[in-house]
């Protein structure tokens, strides 16, 4: 158990440095930015308490706005995904899997890993993009960012999956 909190503590740091330092400065065609940041939160076991997956994702959503300039958008983005990730999960798990189970390519399967995480990270960036414009005047580039976003994000996400367990 104690490993586990101590491997999530390193996640947490890792994904946050990363999303901070580097990929927040990446905007490919001024409308794509990788948000990886998001893999912690959609890497929470099956039997996780929902309460510490919120807890999890709030502090992570909120570090990132800290060191972003992002006021509220990804705590909120964030605390919402960590919400409906047990939910969405359930829907590519059999009911007699194991309870501990943890969402990836070797648990779920090429397939339905890359639905789960499309699902996920097209949820995370409609809210995220939707309270960054906070209007729907430029409608146009609203949707360019959450497409673009949401597939360089979900690529970097099903690349860094495949590595991690390669």
């Amino acid at each position: 158990m104690k490993m586990e909190v101590i491997r999530q503590v390193f996640t947490f740091v890792i994904l946050c440095i990363v999303q901070v330092l580097v990929l927040n400065h990446v905007n490919l065609f001024g409308c794509a930015t990788p948000l990886l940041y998001i893999y912690f939160i959609m890497s929470f076991r099956r039997d996780y308490p929902k309460w510490g997956i919120m807890l999890w994702s709030f502090c992570l959503g909120l570090s990132v706005d800290i060191f972003s300039n992002t006021p509220g958008v990804a705590a909120s983005s964030a605390t919402f995904l960590g919400f409906v990730q047990p939910f969405i999960f359930s829907l590519f798990v059999q009911r007699d899997s194991p309870d501990d189970m943890r969402p990836g390519i070797g648990t779920l399967g090429m397939a339905r890993y890359v639905y789960f995480t499309l699902i996920c990270v097209l949820v995370f960036n409609l809210l995220f993009f939707t309270l960054e414009a906070f209007s729907f005047f430029s409608w146009l580039q609203w949707l360019r960012n959450i497409g673009g976003s949401t597939v360089l994000t979900a690529l970097l996400i099903l690349a860094f999956e495949s590595v991690r367990k390669g």
